[in-house]
């Protein structure tokens, strides 16, 4: 059976339709890969593709996105809400059929490096690719952001796996990487205090004493007028989207805060929906493999 490999790009451009509609026509361009899904948040500036695909294609796919940002993207006069630290941020690759983590690493290697060779855009290896134990987590990667990148390169124990360490000047540092599915989760708040969004995330994200598999920074919807508490969760399984928004939920009534809706960011698995649905309608005995509809018509 063919090999199918998900790519989730993340470009630092949400507000821009011209740059968001090359990047459309050049993801739908390449033979081999399906654009399944595209979002963009003015707020966070910040554009997240979904494409799925054979070998060759997802690699091509993904060199021909960080090409165009790279050319259309200038971080020298990017501000929004979501850090970043390149025009392409981050290109993670997703085992989805018939292929192994391993082998994405060994893709994400072969495309971090290309990269590097045609564009000179510095990149780390993330995640399952990570080369060091302190490059498996993008915040720390991502640390310093644009603006910091140039004097956190120059550290030894932070040169770039590819490249010289020097900042692309318009490009920045991008970060490639292999990993399992994880869901972009943010819960919204009704409060404009950014400073309540940072305290309950400190609370809920595992670097900071919190769950695992939980990442989570505040942020400020400027169209909104409102904070939220912007996540990814790396293992849906070992933290499930339910736990984590009761504790936002708890922590935030301290503040005489309310939650006011949610929000997934690109696609998602099904399951990580369905464990919520499951708890918020306390149903006994579940079986997820057999009571599922859908998963008897795709088997």
């Amino acid at each position: 059976m063919a090999k199918i490999i998900e790519c989730i790009p993340n470009f630092s451009e949400g507000q821009d339709k011209t740059i968001i509609d090359g990047l459309v026509a050049v993801a739908k361009g390449v033979p081999g890969v399906t654009l399944l899904d595209h979002s963009s948040d003015a707020s966070h500036n910040r554009s997240v593709f979904t494409l799925v695909g054979d070998v060759e294609g997802i690699q091509e796919a993904a060199f021909q996105l960080v090409k165009f940002a790279s050319e259309k993207i200038d971080m020298t006069k990017h501000h929004g809400e979501h850090p970043r630290m390149g025009a392409t941020d981050v290109v993670p690759f997703v085992p989805i059929k018939e292929v192994t983590v391993e082998e994405c690493v060994e893709i994400s290697k072969k495309v971090a490096e290309r990269i590097n060779r045609e564009l000179s855009i510095p990149i780390f290896l993330y995640e399952d690719s990570a080369q060091k134990p302190d490059r498996v987590n993008l915040a720390r990667v991502r640390k310093g952001q644009f603006e910091g990148m140039p004097e956190k390169l120059k550290q030894p124990e932070w040169a770039p796996d590819y490249g010289e360490p020097k900042i692309h000047p318009t490009a920045g540092v991008t970060a490639v990487g292999a990993r399992m599915p994880l869901v972009a989760f943010n819960v919204n708040l009704d409060t404009d205090d950014i400073e309540i969004a940072n305290k309950i995330a400190k609370v809920v994200r595992g670097s900071s004493g919190g769950f695992k598999y939980c990442k989570g920074i505040g942020v400020m919807l400027e169209d909104r007028n409102i904070a939220q508490v912007s996540m990814n969760m790396v293992n849906y399984e070992g933290t499930p989207l339910y736990r984590v928004v009761e504790t936002i939920r708890f922590e935030a009534k301290r503040y005489g805060v309310t939650i006011i809706g949610s929000e997934v960011i690109g696609l998602t698995p099904a399951k990580a929906l369905i464990d919520a649905a499951e708890y918020y309608l306390q149903i006994e005995d579940f079986d997820y493999g057999k009571q599922v509809l859908e998963n008897h018509l795709l088997n």
